[in-house]
Formats: structure tokens, C-alpha cells, sequence
């Protein structure tokens, strides 16, 4: 490649991996990630490395950012070189727009110039919550009820004020910089589109909400009226969306949402791609999509992503570009938060020494390269899982619970297979190899009586 290449970089919030229609999910509609499905190549076991907070999204973006494994990034983000800031420094015109949620100096660092910048999640009203309930009537597409639906008074400095949703906000932000300021910089840019969306409070336009029937949504095949166990944060905020138990008709009303969100940001999606090729810089650009983490949604008994089951950890990841092979899926088990080597391997920049997380371009390349033996994940001091391709544990110290699942014959995690003798050595062998992961991160539990 005789220059360097352009990253436009789109990640959303709590976009489970199960959300393409072309991929796995025939319910919802999702023609423009279907097209970079089509056009280019998709991770289908891409994971996030776990939380030390509620808000998933925070730690998942910092690993992202500055390219440090879990139980060190929270620690040393002030003091690594973050991966706008490396691009930056390298010669590219570094840009954001949409949510961030990492602190501002961070912010400061990684970006020379700043569309309007979102806050980690946008409050709506109480009945917001405990949906469906007698005489909550609360509706995704009011827009007097605040959440998504902005005043471009306040957000844009408008002359004249109107409730826009911030999805479109931050998409026709993204295509006037594509359109209007690209086309005249003769340095490769890195664009970061940061979407709130599809985070509750799930609003969108009447016309997404009514592509989706309640009636019509299919009832996942891991429902439960209730998780059987505390998990550890069991009425967390995301989990009082929905009453308990959680009946088929909240599941069905809260999918149903979810879905049509999802297509509305798809929808601004195809806004972005085709100011990128108005811009005239497509040809050289990778384009990049994906999430911090996914999302239950009533799986399980759950609504939130405070678990370790694949629809919470486990999110799309797809990429487009220059000799980017077409319509192929890569089945390693990777870390989205290799991103931030990736770019750097294929713009020829070195990664800073403090990135932990393996360059993918060897496996975008076909260079027979492998992805993780084993992914891990964490959250808070409740609960500790690795995954393999077949198989999955997860340990619940504080309730002496663990979980075992066979991935392969039981992808929606229905049959825990823990207390099998038939497993036991596939079970002991997990534990060896998630206590030695465990110690290659630093785990501050570790040594704790943590073993139930």
C-alpha cells in the first residue's frame, strides 16, 4: 500500500453478537451490517475481558483505549499511550464524535478534533422502568421524555431547537466531518463514532418500533422467569427494566425495543457509509464496527450484562477495507480489545510497549495465525469464566457456584454440566486454566478463599 490507510471506527452499546439479521438473527433487520458483513470480513467470538465496574461499558472502552488487560488498565489509562493519541502522533487526524465515557483528560489526549460528545448513558423518566406494569404507559417514541430524544438547542447550538435522537445526532455529525473536512486533509484520518445505542432507555422513531410487533418476537430458548441464583448483582439498575419475574410478555415488549433501536442505528450506519464514499477516501479506508459488550434482554431470567454468559460478553466485530477478503468469518476466539493493535499493524505504526492485546491483522491477512486458546472474563469480585471453542466455566465465589457449558452442543447455555462425572476432568482443567490465566493478569482476588 503506497499511504497509509484511514480508519472510520463505529462501536455501539450493548449490541449483542446475536443482532445481524445475515449473521444469526433473521428477527431484526439490519440491511447496512449486513452489507459489511457482505464486504468484508466478521469475527464471530469476538469478547471483552470483563469489569471492575457496574457500567461494563467503562472498562471495556479503557481496555480498548489504551490496550491494557483487565485487572492493570483501570490503573495505568493516565499513563500509557491511548490509541487515538498513538494514530495522532503517527501523522493522522484523529476525530470524535458520539459517546465516550472515559474521563477527559483521556478524551484530550486521544483526539485533535471533537464533535459533540455524549455522557455514558442518557436518563429518561421512572417509567422507564419495571415495564410492562399496570398504568405505565411510558413510550419509546415520545419525545418529551428525554433519554435519547435531544434538544439541538443545547447539543448543536442551534438557531431553532427540536427533539432529534442522539443516534441521528451523532450520524450526521459523523457525515459532515466525512464530507466537508476529509475530503480536504491530505493526512489519513482515524474517525471514532461512539453510539449510546442500542442502551436503554431503547427509544426510537414509531416507524422502527412498529416494523416489530410484540406478538411476533420469539421467545429465546434460554428464557427464564428468573436467574436461579444471585449472580451477584442481582437488582442492579439494568436488571429493574423489567418486573420479576420476568413474564413472556416483558420479554417480548423489551426485545421487541432492543430490535428496533438496533435498526435504527443500522439505518444511520448506511448514513456514514455513504458520506465515506462521497468523501472519496472508501477505497483506503477500514471500516470497522462493533460494541463494548452485548446484552440479555430477558436470556436467562436477565436484562443486563452484568454475567459471563456469550449474549453479555461476547459482541459483533466486523471489518472492511483494503485487502480485506469479502463475506468471510473468522472463528478464533479474540479480544475486541486488540483493536487498538490492529490499526497500528496495518497503518505501519508501532504499538506502544504498554499494549497487551495481540494484533488481529495477521488472521484479517490469512497468515494461519490463531487467535486465544481461551478467552477470560471477569466481573467484579462475583464471578470469574474462561471459554475455549467447546467449552465454558463459570465460578461464583461469594455463592460456591460453578457452571459449566458445552458450547457447541448447547450454545444458549441451558445445560449446566458441572456436577456430571462424565466432566470432571474437562471441569478440573478449566479451573487449572482459568487460575493460571488468573495469575498471568494479575487477578487481586487470586489467593483469596475464592474456590467454591
Amino acid at each position: 500500500m503506497s499511504e497509509r490507510p484511514n480508519f472510520l471506527f463505529l462501536i455501539a452499546d450493548d449490541l449483542t453478537y446475536r443482532s445481524i439479521h445475515s449473521l444469526n438473527n433473521k428477527e431484526v433487520d439490519t440491511p447496512n451490517l449486513d452489507r459489511l458483513v457482505r464486504e468484508g470480513t466478521c469475527f464471530t467470538h469476538c469478547f471483552h475481558q470483563g469489569s471492575w465496574s457496574a457500567a461494563v461499558c467503562v472498562p471495556s472502552r479503557v481496555m480498548l483505549n489504551s490496550g491494557v488487560s483487565a485487572f492493570r488498565a483501570q490503573k495505568l489509562l493516565d499513563s500509557v499511550p491511548l490509541w487515538g493519541q498513538s494514530l495522532g502522533r503517527a501523522g493522522y487526524e484523529t476525530y470524535i464524535v458520539g459517546k465516550w465515557h472515559l474521563d477527559p483528560t483521556a478524551l484530550q489526549r486521544s483526539f485533535k478534533q471533537m464533535g459533540p460528545i455524549g455522557p455514558g448513558m442518557f436518563e429518561s423518566t421512572p417509567d422507564a422502568y419495571h415495564r410492562p406494569s399496570p398504568g405505565n404507559h411510558w413510550s419509546p417514541s415520545d419525545k418529551s421524555l428525554k433519554g435519547h430524544w435531544l434538544d439541538t438547542g443545547l447539543w448543536l447550538n442551534a438557531p431553532h431547537s427540536e427533539m432529534r435522537h442522539s443516534c441521528s445526532i451523532w450520524a450526521s455529525e459523523a457525515v459532515e466531518h466525512l464530507t466537508k473536512v476529509v475530503p480536504q486533509q491530505q493526512t489519513p484520518f482515524f474517525m471514532y463514532a461512539g453510539f449510546n445505542e442500542p442502551h436503554d432507555p431503547r427509544q426510537s422513531p414509531r416507524e422502527y418500533l412498529d416494523k416489530y410487533p410484540q406478538a411476533k418476537i420469539e421467545i429465546p430458548p434460554n428464557y427464564l422467569p428468573e436467574h436461579p441464583f444471585n449472580e451477584g448483582d442481582h437488582m442492579i439498575r439494568d436488571e429493574l427494566l423489567a418486573p420479576f419475574p420476568r413474564t413472556k410478555e416483558a420479554v417480548r415488549l423489551h426485545r421487541s425495543e432492543y430490535y428496533a433501536l438496533i435498526s435504527y442505528l443500522d439505518h444511520q450506519v448506511g448514513e456514514i457509509l455513504e458520506a465515506l464514499e462521497r468523501s472519496g477516501k472508501a477505497a483506503n479506508t477500514y471500516v470497522i464496527l462493533t460494541a463494548d459488550h452485548g446484552l440479555a434482554v430477558g436470556e436467562h431470567g436477565l436484562m443486563g450484562k452484568q454475567n459471563m454468559y456469550d449474549h453479555s460478553i461476547r459482541m459483533p466485530l466486523l471489518i472492511r477495507g483494503p485487502g480485506i477478503a469479502k463475506g468471510k468469518r473468522i472463528d478464533e476466539l479474540v479480544y475486541q480489545h486488540s483493536l487498538f493493535a490492529t490499526t497500528c499493524e496495518l497503518a505501519g505504526v508501532p504499538a506502544p510497549s504498554t499494549v497487551e492485546f495481540p494484533s488481529l491483522a495477521g488472521l484479517l491477512r490469512d497468515r494461519q495465525s490463531k487467535g486465544q486458546e481461551a478467552v477470560f472474563c471477569y466481573y467484579k469480585n462475583f464471578q470469574r469464566a474462561v471459554r475455549t471453542k467447546q467449552h465454558k466455566l463459570i465460578v461464583y465465589p461469594q455463592v460456591s457456584m460453578v457452571q459449566l457449558f458445552d458450547m457447541v452442543n448447547d450454545p444458549w447455555e441451558t445445560r449446566n454440566l458441572a456436577s456430571d462425572p462424565k466432566y470432571t476432568s474437562i471441569k478440573n482443567d478449566l479451573m487449572q486454566r482459568l487460575q493460571q490465566i488468573r495469575m498471568e493478569l494479575g487477578d487481586p482476588l487470586l489467593g483469596a478463599d475464592d474456590k467454591p
